[in-house]
C-alpha cells in the first residue's frame, strides 16, 4: 500500500474554447504527492487552479490527461473506491432548505451506500454542535451552522481523506476554533486533511506541508518550515531609549526603516549579515537600546514572493 494519500502525475485540465475565446489550460501538468496522515495546505491566488484540482479529486470534473490515485486507487480504474476514500467540505452552502440536519446526513450516507447499521449521524451531529438542531429545517440554520453541516456531510462515509475548501471564509471566531479543534482530532485519528485557505496564518499554524499553485502549475511544495526558510530576510526591531541622530547611515546590507510607533526596523539578509553586526552598527551610531526583538518571515512573505515572481 502506498505511503501517500494522494498521488497526482502529469495532471492537465483544458477547458474547451467558447464564444470565440481560446481553450484555457486550468492545470498544466501537475505532479503532487500528499502523505498519509498529514495536514496539507493547498494555496494559491484566485484563478490559480485550486478549485479545478479539488473538483477533479472529488470526481466532479473530468481531467484532460494525467493520473490521479486516491488512497491507492487509480481514479480511472477504480472510480468508486477512489471517490469513497475522500470527503469534500465545499465552500458553497449547497443544502436543501427543507431537509433537517439529520435528514441531510442520512441521505448523504445513503448516496454513498453506507448501511443503516454503520451510519453515525447522531455522533456527527454532536461533533459539529448541531444536536439541538437535528430536526430543524436547514433553512432556519445560521450561516455558521450550515457550514458545520457541510463538514458533517463530508464525514458520513468514513473517508480516509478530508478536503476543506476555504472552510473558515466569513465565519466567526467561535466557529473557526470549533472547526480547527475537530480537524486536529480527526487528524490525530489518522485522517489526512487537505486545506485550501486565503488566511495564510491558518495554513502556517495548521499545515505540515504546503503546495503553492499559480497559473495551473505547482511553484513550490515543501514542509511549512522549509518554505519559511526560503526567505533569508530578517528584521530586527529596536525601541530606542534616546533620540535617534538625524541622517543616520547604516553599513551595506542593513536597511533602516523608522516606524510610526517610534521603533526602528533594521532589515538584513541573515546569510550575509549577523545579528551581532546589526547591534554593533546601532551601537556605533550612538543609539541606546531600550528593547529589541527579531521578526522572521511569515508564510505571506513566501506566498507573495513565489506568486509574484511567476505572474
Amino acid at each position: 500500500m502506498s505511503e501517500h494519500a494522494i498521488e497526482i502525475t502529469g495532471l492537465r485540465k483544458t477547458y474547451a474554447s467558447s464564444a470565440g475565446e481560446p481553450p484555457k489550460d486550468a492545470l498544466k501538468g501537475i505532479d503532487l504527492t500528499i502523505p498519509k496522515g498529514s495536514i496539507f495546505g493547498l494555496l494559491g491566488p484566485n484563478g490559480a487552479g485550486k478549485s479545478t484540482l479539488i473538483n477533479i479529486l472529488a470526481g466532479l470534473v473530468l481531467k484532460t490527461t494525467g493520473q490521479v490515485r486516491i488512497w491507492g486507487f487509480d481514479q480511472d480504474v477504480n472510480p468508486r473506491q477512489s471517490r469513497a476514500s475522500i470527503g469534500v467540505m465545499p465552500q458553497e452552502l449547497n443544502l436543501d432548505p427543507f431537509f433537517s440536519p439529520r435528514n441531510v446526513l442520512e441521505v448523504q450516507a445513503g448516496l454513498y451506500g453506507v448501511p443503516r447499521s454503520q451510519r453515525r449521524s447522531d455522533e456527527i451531529l454532536a461533533m459539529i454542535g448541531l444536536t439541538d438542531k437535528a430536526n430543524a429545517y436547514a433553512r432556519t440554520l445560521s450561516g455558521g451552522m450550515r457550514r458545520r453541516l457541510l463538514l458533517g456531510k463530508a464525514l458520513v462515509h468514513h473517508p480516509h481523506i478530508l478536503v476543506l475548501d476555504e472552510p473558515t471564509a466569513g465565519v466567526d471566531i467561535e466557529l473557526r476554533n470549533m472547526l480547527w479543534t475537530n480537524v486536529r482530532k480527526l487528524n490525530e485519528q489518522g485522517m489526512t486533511i487537505i486545506l485550501t485557505t486565503h488566511y495564510l496564518e491558518e495554513a502556517e499554524q495548521m499545515c505540515d506541508e504546503i503546495a503553492i499553485i499559480n497559473h495551473g502549475e505547482v511553484v513550490a511544495c515543501d514542509t511549512t518550515r522549509a518554505l519559511l526558510g526560503r526567505l533569508d530576510t530578517k528584521t530586527m526591531v529596536i525601541e530606542p531609549e534616546t533620540a535617534v541622530p538625524e541622517a543616520l547611515q547604516m553599513p551595506g546590507g542593513i536597511e533602516m526603516c523608522p516606524r510610526s510607533d517610534g521603533t526602528l526596523a533594521f532589515n538584513y539578509n541573515r546569510t550575509k549579515v549577523s545579528a551581532e553586526t546589526v547591534l554593533k552598527a546601532v551601537h556605533d551610531a550612538g543609539i541606546r537600546i531600550k528593547d529589541v526583538k527579531t521578526v522572521e518571515a511569515d508564510l505571506e512573505d513566501v506566498f507573495l514572493s513565489l506568486t509574484s515572481s511567476t505572474a
